[in-house]
């Protein structure tokens, strides 16, 4: 691969792989990469129909990518650590020979255009837990924007982060997508219906029971689970 970068001609790298990759050797000499994953018969077709444009990608990443194996176990929905990552703070968790976050993290995939996903919007910014035991739910409503000079698709990703649960929480949790496709300077809004199953959780077993506790949630959407568009939603 070192080789055929270093001739300065164009290329791209074709993953054939059933389970994610390091990519630290090669990556920064690769102008693009393609996940193909185990991809079937049609696989010449797809990936040629990719790479030559005949369709804009538009799939994201159903696990997170390592920067290296000392990041093993990697995944977007960890629980927080005691001293969570901050820039700022040198005593917070981190490494010192890598980025604290993956290579490329759950819910990533770029395309042949590029897309704006706007903030969240709630319906409401309180609710009762009793409420939504009872069925009650809120909208989560977000713009997208096709920003580029071509047709695409963007997947538009719902996360959940329980802020004051009694039993320790996800940073992130997938609580919904929809897949939209724009044309060029085309906007779109996308909404999520959310209720107790989405903002409660299990208690431990054997008894386990199913909780909506009052507390704090914060509900992040953006086309990865690095979203960074925040709204705080009280449970009263």
């Amino acid at each position: 691969m070192a080789a055929v970068a270093a001739t300065g001609k164009p290329f791209v790298v074709v993953l054939v792989n059933g389970r994610p990759l390091t990519m630290s050797g090669w990556l920064d000499a690769a102008p693009a990469v393609l996940e193909a994953w185990h991809p079937g018969l049609e696989a010449g077709n797809a990936i040629a129909d990719v790479l030559f444009g005949g369709v804009a990608p538009g799939g994201k990443l159903p696990v997170s990518f390592p920067r290296a194996v000392g990041q093993i176990p990697v995944h977007y929905n960890h629980e927080s650590t005691g001293r969570p990552y901050d820039a700022g703070n040198k005593y917070s968790s981190k490494y010192l020979d890598l980025p604290p976050d993956p290579q490329f993290p759950f819910g990533h995939g770029l395309s042949y255009t590029t897309f704006a996903v706007g903030e969240p919007r709630l319906s409401r910014e309180r609710i009762a837990a009793r409420a939504l035991r009872e069925g009650d739910t809120l909208e989560v409503s977000v713009s997208v924007t096709n920003t580029g000079d071509r047709a695409g698709d963007e997947v538009v990703q719902l996360y959940v982060h329980d802020l004051t649960a009694s039993i320790t929480q996800p940073v992130r949790k997938l609580r919904g997508f929809r897949r939209v496709t724009l044309k060029p300077g085309a906007s779109r809004t996308v909404r999520f219906r959310i209720g107790a199953d989405d903002l409660g959780f299990w208690t431990n077993a054997p008894d386990g029971e199913f909780r909506v506790e009052e507390g704090v949630v914060d509900l992040y959407v953006g086309n990865s689970s690095r979203a960074t568009a925040r709204r705080r939603l009280t449970i009263t």
